[in-house]
């Protein structure tokens, strides 16, 4: 410690002793939600204790009598919220202790280096504990949040992190740091470092030691190692002791120092900020959609042919408004046209620089280049960028463009530039004359075959049944006789899974190979019910989902037609493989099987709950490409139907608490058995093995383990992995098995995690999967 900091320390010791013995908490006191919720300081200008959050509450620091409500200080700020029967207790062998009774749990709320005596809320805003002799063992002011109060220090290395917004204290985008260089910086939290700082006090020169500190008067100021003054933030601000100040990292990114009157009348006043632009944070906005202000709000835009991921929450970034795969020009290939975008910087991360170069050129050499997503041209130089695009705000004194590759198919939804409008207009014409000459000669054929078909097919379609459905022309019906013949016999088995047996097959009349399985179970449907059944199944269409081609309902034989997936399951190739997926592959697997998922419960026309996710349900195409199969499934089952428990349906180790509980199962039952299968893949072990460690057999307990230990090398021995993806997949992961399905994420957030948009809050340790799976 400093000698500037051990007066510090002494100044801070002798004020709060001259409070301690009216604002005195001794051991055994308590506080709750519905009770007593909190300790105030000898004059009552804060209190430390519950105060509400969301549906629920949460423990902090709060000025108690100005309104509305302004919290300085949170703990645990990334937990959920707590309940009405929680307890605060300052144990009587001096630990601060949160109790939740509902779920018999007990946890500290701060990391004291040695048990208290007692405890004060000071008139600072400060929270302390004592140790016997009447020092401070623990304090708020050393564990800052989002706030600096007068008299409170941020030394080197410490931190202020923003809130998500000014209701919900959990840990949000943006910090300020105080770095051991002297430079007070500012940074996204996801991206702290030298290219995304957006603001600095430019004090890199005094070295170790500096610290920043808030004035009773208002200043808020840098102190070197000596003592000395370096550099006043505010300075020409007006200041005053007859005003209450604070500085704090806003929700929005922007550090500012605010004042309220000592008469408690009127609002917090900006007095200063690092920042006039509300768009200069970066990180704002997600990928591929940039920032836009009037200086009174910000809000976040897409880039052309990008919509929001979710509109609700538009910070979380664009994705493209149409499919490559189904906006293919005649050679196959995606058409393109560029949009221009004027006075938006980005995070500049070319893969591949032109000089010398002019905008035609650049927007040319972009449309070629199958990698280039996007390109920045200035001054000559083009910039060819991969998609996404990060960190976009508006500059108006920039002069670079932003060029941006629009598809130029029917699944465009935006206009063009100047450029490409007029070829449009004559691709337009073009296609109108193609289409009507094709339009005469599709009704020429339709003619004939209508009269074919009314002649010919009427008694087919009368027998069918007799709710007069007509199948969906992408799903087919089969009779048992077409089936048997398929698969010679039922010769072929690839696979025996819950619901019945899987035979590989060739369909007489097109030759493809398909997976037919015969289901074994009780249906709980009758004809008419299942054939409904089917049309949902056949209109769902994803590249992560294995695709159903037909059925079959043909007195008790009931057989499912799937597209062949030639390289077996997830199971196969994360257990049996004679070569280890490598990192990569498994990243991309766990994705892709999250965007399944996804479809299936937000997407699809019928939302579906799958209720078996598992490595043996997820199949690996010839490309190693990742599919969900038999999704749907389980809503033909009988009610009682299972392989483990009654009524519960799915595989022992994946199933949800929920079902042991016979609580309501929602999506979030598909989320817990992900949550599962993705550690599995982390590790490329099964969630419960006997031929390990005995603390390495349930693979959740050790994940937690390693997780909470900073050992995560040790989940991937021998493998050269990103540490960064890796810690960001365990935690993933970990929040997905919560045991209260309600702390789980929705599918959604997974993929957006998973994709590293949007921050992961470190997670509390699952609970129940040991004891009910």
């Amino acid at each position: 410690m400093t000698s500037v900091q051990s007066q510090q320390s002494k100044i801070l010791e002798s004020q709060t002793a001259a409070q301690q013995r009216n604002s005195n908490i001794t051991l055994g006191s308590s506080l709750s939600p519905t009770g007593n919720s909190n300790w105030s300081s000898d004059s009552g200008q804060f209190a430390f204790g519950f105060y509400p959050r969301g549906d629920g509450f949460a423990i902090g620091i709060w000025y108690a009598r100005i309104l509305p409500q302004t919290v300085v200080w949170t703990a645990n700020r990334d937990d959920p919220p707590l309940s009405n029967d929680s307890r605060l207790l300052l144990s009587s062998d001096g630990r601060l202790i949160l109790q939740q009774q509902q779920q018999g749990r007990e946890e500290p709320i701060v990391a004291a280096p040695q048990f208290a005596s007692s405890a004060s809320m000071l008139d600072s805003g400060n929270f302390v504990l004592y140790d016997s002799s009447s020092h401070i063992i623990w304090q708020s002011f050393g564990n800052p949040t989002d706030t600096l109060l007068p008299g409170q220090v941020l030394s080197a290395k410490d931190k202020l992190i923003s809130s998500i917004s000014k209701a919900n204290h959990s840990t949000g985008k943006f910090q300020l740091l105080m770095q051991t260089d002297g430079n007070l910086v500012q940074y996204p939290v996801e991206n702290a470092r030298v290219e995304t700082a957006y603001w600095a006090s430019k004090t890199v020169r005094p070295g170790d030691n500096v610290t920043l500190h808030l004035a009773d008067n208002g200043t808020l100021y840098l102190l070197n190692s000596t003592g000395f003054n370096i550099k006043i933030l505010n300075e020409g601000g007006s200041f005053s002791n007859n005003m209450q100040y604070r500085a704090t990292i806003d929700a929005d990114g922007i550090f500012r120092l605010y004042s309220h009157g000592l008469d408690q009348n009127g609002g917090w006043k900006i007095e200063w900020s690092s920042s006039e632009n509300k768009c200069d944070p970066i990180g704002l906005c997600g990928p591929n959609e940039y920032c836009t202000s009037d200086n009174q709000e910000q809000d976040c835009a897409c880039l052309p042919g990008f919509e929001f991921i979710d509109q609700g929450q538009r910070s979380l970034g664009c994705m493209r408004n149409f499919s490559a795969n189904s906006c293919l020009g005649k050679n196959g290939n995606v058409t393109y046209y560029v949009r221009e975008l004027d006075n938006i910087i980005w995070e500049d991360n070319p893969y591949s620089i032109l000089s010398n170069t002019n905008k035609f050129n650049c927007r040319e050499a972009c449309l070629r280049d199958c990698n280039c997503g996007a390109a920045l041209y200035n001054d000559g130089k083009c910039r060819k960028q991969k998609l996404p695009l990060r960190f976009g705000r508006i500059r108006l004194t920039e002069l670079e463009t932003t060029l941006i590759k629009v598809s130029n198919g029917s699944c465009q939804t935006t206009t063009g530039n100047r450029e490409s409008k007029k070829e449009q207009r004559v691709g337009i014409l073009i296609a109108s004359v193609a289409f009507l000459t094709i339009a005469i000669i599709v009704l020429a054929i339709s003619g004939v075959l209508i009269y074919k078909y009314r002649v010919k097919g009427y008694k087919k379609i009368s027998n069918q049944g007799s709710d007069g459905s007509i199948e969906d022309i992408t799903l087919q019906s089969f009779t048992y006789g077409d089936l048997e013949k398929a698969t010679n016999g039922f010769a072929e088995e690839v696979g025996k899974g819950a619901f019945g047996t899987v035979f590989k097959g060739v369909l007489t009349n097109s030759k493809r190979v398909v997976a037919i399985k015969r289901l074994e179970v009780e249906m709980a449907q009758g004809e008419r019910e299942f054939r409904n059944e089917m049309k949902i199944i056949g209109r769902t269409h994803h590249k992560n989902l294995v695709r159903l081609l037909g059925y079959c309902h043909d007195g008790t034989n009931r057989l499912l037609v799937y597209e062949f997936m030639s390289n077996g399951s997830l199971a196969n190739f994360l257990f049996r493989s004679e070569r280890k997926p490598r990192w990569e592959e498994r990243i991309g697997i766990a994705l892709n099987v999250a965007r399944g998922i996804l479809y299936l419960h937000e997407e699809c026309e019928t939302q579906i709950i799958h209720c078996d996710i598992k490595p043996e349900n997820i199949l690996m195409d010839e490309n190693q490409c990742a599919k969900i199969a038999d999704f749907g499934v389980s809503k033909l089952l009988m009610p009682n139907q299972t392989r483990t428990y009654t009524g519960i349906r799915g595989t022992r180790g994946y199933v949800a608490p929920e079902w042991h509980r016979n609580l309501p199962v929602t999506v979030k039952a598909d989320v817990y058995s992900y949550g599962i299968m993705l550690l599995e893949i982390i590790c490329c072990r099964r969630s419960v093995s006997m031929d390990v460690p005995e603390d390495e057999v349930v693979l959740a307990n050790w994940v937690y383990d390693c997780f909470e230990a900073s050992e995560l090398d040790k989940l991937v021995q021998n493998e050269e992995v990103d540490m960064g993806k890796l810690e960001r997949m365990v935690r993933v992961g970990l929040w997905c098995i919560q045991d209260e399905p309600s702390l789980r994420p929705w599918m959604k957030k997974v993929v957006l995690m998973l994709e590293g948009t949007v921050h992961i809050p470190s997670p509390p340790s699952p609970t129940s999967f040991l004891s009910l799976n």
